[in-house]
């Protein structure tokens, strides 16, 4: 029997962590064929040298995949592939995806957000598209060097809502073998949205003031402006039939404040610093868009949204 061709999209801190694992565990059983897509020295890097994961989990830092892929056109008939890319690069992957994805492979975004799965649905229609939300605490070091810290990482997968039976009884072999934590659902959308509400919220008030979470939990302006995006957010998981904790907003808080009060944000960070691309569509422009389908005003948003925009 031929073996199952696994493809991981992206080696950055989501990527290099959790392809990391699955590839490392592969080496000794060969049970699967994995290929890494990376861009760059980061290509460079792990086709020469393998892929390094500096994890408290992981004595042995390094991993050699079978294949180190530059394009992902030079990825054959994968069975399942991890889209581990910045979302700003989604629909451009996604339109390159089409050329070498067969009717069967299955789809894993591993990036949070609350339009991902329709957004690859709307390129891919036909696929199964397995709605995921991550938690890990890693970053790139250097190119084709990752840095893990703290808790292990965690995947809460859910089944398609469009292919509810698809077989994905190897996929989730795949990962107990892997020793990645993870919850398997049926539904994962509730936990897809109420870490949306975290980062949306977060990232868009700590983006308008450069602030960071400890700010956005003491000071009454920005608690204010945050507790306002819950609301809109929480409108729209309401009215797409999304079940969220009654008392969100004030557990999206109690989480907050489980973090050293500096702590910042991707979207903070990278607005501040002037970065190019950033993920302003991802937290602000999506609620913007349902708000807009659904028919639901969304005016805190908007205007923190226009107040980022023109910084």
């Amino acid at each position: 029997m031929d073996k199952k061709h696994i493809a991981v999209l992206g080696l950055g801190g989501v990527g290099g962590y959790f392809g990391f694992k699955i590839n490392q565990e592969n080496e000794a059983s060969k049970k699967y064929k994995i290929s890494f897509v990376a861009r760059g020295e980061t290509y460079q890097k792990v086709k020469e040298n393998g892929l390094v994961l500096l994890s408290p989990e992981h004595p042995i830092s390094l991993t050699y995949p079978d294949a180190v892929e530059q394009y992902i056109s030079d990825v054959k008939d994968p069975d399942l592939v991890l889209i581990c890319v910045k979302e700003y690069d989604l629909e451009n992957i996604c339109k390159q995806l089409k050329g070498v994805i067969s009717k069967d492979t299955v789809l894993l975004p591993m990036m949070n957000g609350a339009d991902i799965y329709e957004r690859i649905r709307k390129i891919i229609p036909g696929n199964t598209i397995l709605p995921t939300c991550i938690y890990v605490a890693s970053h790139i070091k250097e190119k084709g060097m990752v840095e893990h810290k703290g808790k292990a990482g965690k995947m809460i997968i859910g089944r398609d809502p469009e292919h509810f039976s698809a077989d994905v009884d190897w996929i989730v072999e795949m990962l107990k073998e892997s020793k990645i934590d993870f919850d398997f659902k049926d539904n994962s959308l509730t936990d897809i949205w109420t870490k949306y509400t975290f980062i949306a919220s977060f990232g868009l008030v700590t983006a308008k003031h450069n602030s960071s979470i400890g700010a956005v939990c003491s000071d009454e302006n920005q608690k204010n402006e945050a507790t306002e995006i819950m609301k809109e957010i929480k409108k729209i998981a309401d009215k797409k039939m999304i079940v969220l904790d009654e008392d969100i907003i004030q557990k999206t808080f109690e989480k907050a404040a489980t973090f050293p009060f500096e702590t910042p944000t991707s979207l903070q960070l990278d607005v501040n610093s002037g970065k190019e691309n950033n993920e302003l569509e991802l937290l602000g422009g999506a609620i913007l868009e349902f708000g807009k389908e659904l028919r639901i005003d969304t005016p805190f948003t908007q205007k923190i949204y226009n107040e980022i925009k023109s910084l």
